[in-house]
């Protein structure tokens, strides 16, 4: 048995908040169409963790094992459950210029909003999957990072605040390949009081 699947208990999708289907400028379809994604991350996990209780250790290879192929498949599967959450959880908001704690830090750490906003919009267009304002706890200052998938440039002791999906499933249904209008509506939604929970939930100095 896989030592990753000791114990391991399936866990199901978290419900989003009713303002999450009432945005504005992200249409209704849009989010169903977004968070039947997340679903399937989470079915994803708890298959591929079921299969790990049953894989041999004992033919790991680098090349191509059964090993290999789910504990990669599984930072895939993991990845997409963690930035949805994320996701969803700080939308429903009504956006506007970030307060409190998180708009300190950000003036703190970029200036002024506007050049955060200005990187971070940046950051989603020149990404290919994620971008993400978090706090590097080494250096303990924000910044904007890109992801090219679900699983792909973690840094390592740094906690995302803000998470852009900029998958074209994030956007497809309402800007098409207007990817820039979809990061503005994104910006619009933005619930500071749950980023600023987090900040104080994860005690992140200002």
């Amino acid at each position: 048995m896989s030592t990753l699947a000791f114990k391991f208990e399936e866990i199901a999708p978290r419900p989003l908040r009713p303002e999450v289907y009432e945005l504005d400028g992200i249409s209704r379809a849009s989010v169903e169409a977004h968070y039947k994604l997340y679903q399937g991350y989470v079915n994803k996990r708890n298959e591929i963790l079921g299969k790990l209780a049953d894989v041999d250790l004992g033919g790991a290879n680098q090349v191509y094992s059964d090993l290999r192929a789910l504990k990669v498949d599984l930072t895939f599967a993991i990845g997409g459950i963690k930035n949805h959450e994320l996701y969803f959880g700080h939308l429903g908001g009504g956006g506007g210029e970030p307060d409190g704690a998180f708009g300190k830090l950000v003036k703190r750490d970029f200036g002024s909003v506007e050049a955060w906003r200005s990187d971070l919009k940046a950051t989603g267009i020149a990404g290919r999957g994620w971008a993400w304002t978090a706090f590097d706890w080494d250096e303990g200052r924000l910044f904007n990072y890109i992801g090219d998938a679900q699983n792909t440039f973690p840094v390592w002791n740094a906690t995302p605040l803000v998470a852009l999906d900029v998958y074209e499933h994030a956007y497809f249904i309402d800007y098409q390949t207007d990817r820039a209008s979809y990061i503005d509506a994104f910006f619009a939604n933005l619930d500071w009081d749950v980023v600023n929970g987090w900040v104080e939930q994860y005690g992140i100095p200002t």
